[in-house]
């Protein structure tokens, strides 16, 4: 849904895969704090069982969708590119460090990463979403 929409957005607006890739990334991520933001308690708790933050502060639990909502809107509006392409390097280099570590150990639980309305295990395709996001910040940091 997420490239559906993105490639609308750019058919109606204009633009090349840089658009394409703030759309979809925008998209991407206010949708999954979106998801996060309906069971916020929820969250927390399951995030809490591998993040590496969040084990150690249920705080973060309870900002991360906050973070991760701001990050979507940072990419639609096109909002302090560079930063918040290190923004996101950064939250999802360590979100992807707290799934390996949880892979590594057996670990097997519902993400929480869609919020508790979806069940989806804990896996490779998390793992990927991370790296998939990290990536994408990347290529856009040195385009």
């Amino acid at each position: 849904m997420s490239a559906l929409a993105a490639g609308a957005i750019v058919a109606g607006f204009g633009g090349g895969v840089r658009t394409f890739m703030h759309a979809y990334m925008g998209l991407f991520l206010s949708v999954f704090a979106l998801l996060k933001l309906f069971d916020l308690e929820g969250f927390k708790d399951g995030f809490a069982m591998y993040d590496l933050a969040a084990r150690r502060t249920s705080a973060w639990g309870y900002v991360y969708p906050f973070v991760e909502l701001a990050l979507g809107l940072a990419y639609l509006a096109f909002f302090l590119p560079a930063l918040t392409y290190l923004v996101t390097i950064l939250v999802f280099s360590f979100g992807a460090v707290g799934v390996v570590l949880a892979l590594r150990r057996g670990l097997d639980i519902d993400c929480p990463c869609m919020g508790n309305i979806l069940s989806v295990p804990l896996s490779t395709v998390t793992l990927t979403e991370d790296l998939g996001m990290v990536a994408m910040a990347l290529m856009l940091l040195v385009m």
